[in-house]
């Protein structure tokens, strides 16, 4: 049985097959809204309407055609202005002179079901060949359309494989750029590539860091929304949150809702239809959310659908990108008047149509906007639609050949490719003064205006033009703001913040917060020695070696320069002591002077007292090199002079106690010891031991002498202005000799203490280089420990006390004698010939 079934469809087959080339309508046909016949049919995808009817599904009766209701003020106009520019076309003379183009406009609802039998009816058409079979070929050359991205894309992938040409005038989804996918897809508006990026340079150029982004879920807000963030990224923005949704998600509308509401940034990127914004904004006006910098596009800036008598406490102030607002001349007359008479056949006077006329019920919504024009001069898109027109115009008039005298050659059959090929090299300038042409993408350069939401003095709400962004120009001068215009959130004049953290004044640096976005921030203070002079500053600079921060942190000054100076206290007292070692010590010589006579002058060999005198007075004067700015002849001289004088001094003192031993060996019987050593010999003593000093400071001053040297090492803050030794082992050479000299005067002095005597000297002698040498025992380490200008104190400190300690001790008990115990200043009580007890 089965077998005989299968032999008979077999033989069935090729009849049925033969019968199947006739064409058959499956279903009711989907007849345009608008529609007129030509040699040339441009096909028209609108959303007239916005709400959508289904029809019953119950399955006892044939399913019937969608109904649209609700009409859309702007897509209604868009068809229109289509209809207009090829009226415009077919009256004129130069362009397309002897074809005439028709059209067919379809009603998509904006939805996508009616956008995808809206589509497949304008390809199709209802026209049959002879014999009722299928011609093959799509009676439309090019189809414009659709407004929203999501139902172009569908438009566009349904149209690809037959390569006809499609044409939007507000789809600017950056997906459709995409011409392995969109081959045949050309759009008169740009790409939301340069708009999401634009969004972003207008957030950065109003420096606010902190910002919530809100997008439709489809191919339009999510595209546009990831370039948007992908740009913001890179330009230092942070963005607090990014949430979308769809107009039919309620639960979903609400979860954002609540989430800006919670959110801490006060402007917001819409990425969104005028749909979706309308919803949005109904919800905002319920939970009296407000105070919000919203940020637009151009889907919902200028939408007129979005002012309510409350919008403007939410929306205004609002800044977005729209299209350029282009007047096209005629048009507003034609809207209330020559439309109604060509394009709807349910008007006064009948038109020319085809036989696809509906009753007049299906255009009784759009009759009431028959005398209404008053939004025309708002209506931004519609000069894209008429960019679109002409675009197709003149690539047919570049494939038919046309001449303006000759007319068009007619006989040519324009394929879609040829079409594809044609609107790629299109290049005119419209009437208003527009060039237009598309780009590698199929897009149009992009070119906005910046519209802002402000409120006249009547209540009226309108979108004020407060700059331009121009793509086709120089990166610096593609964005242009007139920012004394703008009105803010919530009518305000002053600018809004929106920042996750304030920013870091100068002084300080930013210092990100944990887990949290970069724009979230402490701001610490720059350490000392460093600055930062601009907000907002990631890292603090180091100030150069002879510079310190000041106490902003801001700037770099140059360190305080310290030195022993004779204005400060310190000095002063120095030099005090220093002028008074020299008073006294002139006081003393002019004492000896007077009593040069007496025997207690006499006795203490007054030459080289009166020589070791001046030396003291130099040893206190040379402490004053010490004090003051360094220069390259006071930092030679101080350690030159200290040397030299004291060495003179100390000379002079190893020559008294060299005398006191040889005085009291000359008392010995047979001795002769004072010829060796008498005053000859003393002075070419003290020259002698001067000389090798002299010697040791010439050879230190010619091989590495000592100079002015800035010490920015010892401390952070200030600089220490000091004399370098040059030659350590030269100044070592110097320290050395003086203790040398000292070491042997306080051993002879020492070997000479007990010798009989009412007055040795000796005794004082060695009391004198104790104290000289205890002294200078103890400023080596204290020169090296002490800092700064200290170490110089130290230095001067060692030689006053020094000076004074030799000054005191040799000659004040010969001073207390000559002024206090006159009958003490004999011969007989110096030899210790009297019953006086010793000094």
């Amino acid at each position: 049985m089965f077998i005989f079934l299968y032999t008979l469809l077999l033989f069935q087959l090729p009849s049925a097959k033969e019968e199947n080339t006739h064409c058959q309508m499956m279903g009711d046909p989907k007849y345009p809204l608008f529609s007129n016949d030509g040699d040339i049919i441009i096909g028209g995808l609108f959303a007239i309407r916005s709400v959508e009817t289904l029809s019953s599904f119950e399955f006892n009766q044939k399913p019937q055609l969608l109904s649209c209701s609700s009409v859309n003020l702007r897509d209604f106009r868009m068809a229109q202005t289509m209809t207009f520019a090829i009226e415009e076309i077919n009256r004129s003379e130069t362009l397309l002179p002897n074809v005439s183009i028709g059209y067919k406009i379809y009603d998509t609802c904006g939805s996508r079901l009616s956008s995808m039998s809206a589509t497949m009816s304008v390809m199709n058409g209802q026209e049959l060949a002879e014999e009722g079979r299928c011609n093959g070929q799509t009676p439309i050359h090019a189809i414009l359309g659709e407004t929203e991205s999501s139902a172009t894309v569908i438009l566009s992938r349904t149209t690809g494989p037959f390569k006809i040409p499609v044409i939007s005038h507000s789809a600017t989804c950056e997906c459709l750029s995409n011409r392995k996918n969109h081959p045949s897809f050309f759009r008169t508006i740009a790409s939301d590539y340069h708009q999401s990026r634009a969004l972003a340079y207008i957030v950065k150029y109003f420096g606010w860091s902190w910002v919530g982004a809100v997008n439709t879920d489809n191919d339009y807000g999510n595209n546009g929304m990831a370039i948007f963030l992908n740009t913001a990224q890179e330009e230092g923005i942070c963005v607090e949150y990014s949430v979308k949704f769809y107009r039919t998600e309620t639960e979903k509308l609400k979860k954002v809702v609540n989430l800006i509401k919670q959110g801490s940034a006060k402007v917001i990127v819409a990425f969104l239809t005028s749909l979706e914004m309308e919803i949005l904004l109904e919800q905002f006006s319920i939970q009296n959310i407000t105070g919000l910098q919203m940020i637009g596009v151009e889907g919902w800036i200028t939408a007129k659908s979005l002012i309510t008598p409350n919008s403007f406490s939410v929306l205004g102030g609002s800044l977005g990108f729209a299209v350029r607002k282009i007047d096209i001349e005629g048009f507003s007359d034609y809207a209330i008047k020559a439309f109604w008479d060509t394009a709807v056949p349910c008007s006064e006077r009948e038109g020319h149509f085809s036989h696809y006329a509906l009753n007049c019920s299906t255009y009784h919504d759009l009759l009431v906007l028959k005398n209404y024009n008053e939004d025309v001069p708002e209506q931004r898109f519609s000069s894209n639609v008429y960019k679109s027109v002409y675009a197709v115009a003149h690539s047919l008039h570049n494939l038919l050949k046309c001449k303006e005298h000759e007319g068009c050659d007619k006989g040519l059959a324009v394929e879609p490719q040829q079409m594809v090929q044609a609107l790629k090299k299109a290049n005119f300038t419209l009437k208003f003064g527009d060039r237009v042409w598309f780009d590698s993408t199929g897009a149009a350069v992009a070119q906005y205006e910046v519209v802002n939401w402000q409120q006249d003095s009547d209540g009226s709400i309108q979108f004020k033009a407060v700059g331009y962004y121009d793509a086709s120009m120089p990166p610096d001068q593609r964005f242009v703001l007139n920012t004394e215009n703008i009105i803010w959130a919530g009518g305000q004049r002053q600018k809004p913040k929106s920042v996750c953290s304030e920013s870091c004044p100068p002084g300080t640096r930013k210092a990100g917060q944990k887990g949290r976005p970069v724009c979230c921030y402490d701001c610490i203070p720059c350490a000392d020695g460093e600055i930062s002079n601009e907000t907002d500053s990631n890292n603090c600079m180091q100030c150069p070696g002879e510079f310190w921060s000041n106490a902003e942190k801001n700037k770099c000054v140059l360190k305080t320069v310290e030195f022993l100076s004779f204005t400060e206290v310190m000095g002063i007292v120095l030099v005090f002591f220093s002028l008074f070692g020299v008073g006294m010590t002139f006081l003393v010589m002019v004492l000896f002077y007077s009593k040069r006579d007496t025997p207690i002058v006499k006795a203490n060999n007054s030459e080289l007292s009166f020589l070791l005198l001046f030396s003291l007075i130099l040893c206190f004067l040379c402490s004053l090199t010490f004090i003051g700015r360094p220069t390259e002849w006071s930092c030679m001289l101080r350690h030159t002079a200290f040397g030299i004088t004291f060495v003179l001094c100390i000379s002079c003192v190893l020559g008294k106690t060299i005398v006191v031993l040889m005085a009291f060996k000359a008392k010995l019987p047979g001795s002769n010891v004072m010829k060796w050593f008498g005053p000859l010999q003393q002075r070419l003593s003290v020259l002698a031991f001067t000389l090798i000093q002299i010697l040791i400071c010439v050879l230190w001053l010619t091989i590495s002498p000592p100079f002015p040297f800035k010490n920015i090492n010892l401390y952070k803050e200030k600089i220490i202005f000091e004399c370098n030794l040059g030659s350590t082992i030269g100044f070592s050479a110097v320290l050395g000799y003086i203790g040398l000299l000292a070491l042997m005067c306080f051993i002879l002095a020492f070997l000479a203490r007990k010798l009989p005597d009412n007055f040795n000297e000796a005794k004082f002698i060695t009391f004198s280089m104790l104290i000289f040498c205890a002294v200078w025992i103890t400023f080596i380490p204290s020169y090296v420990s002490s800092p700064g200008k200290f170490t110089v104190a130290v230095e001067i400190f060692a030689i006053l006390a020094s000076s004074f300690g030799l000054l005191f001790c040799i000659f004040a008990p010969k001073c207390y004698i000559i002024l206090f115990k006159p009958e003490h200043n004999t011969k007989q009580h110096m030899m210790g010939k009297t019953q006086t007890k010793s000094f």
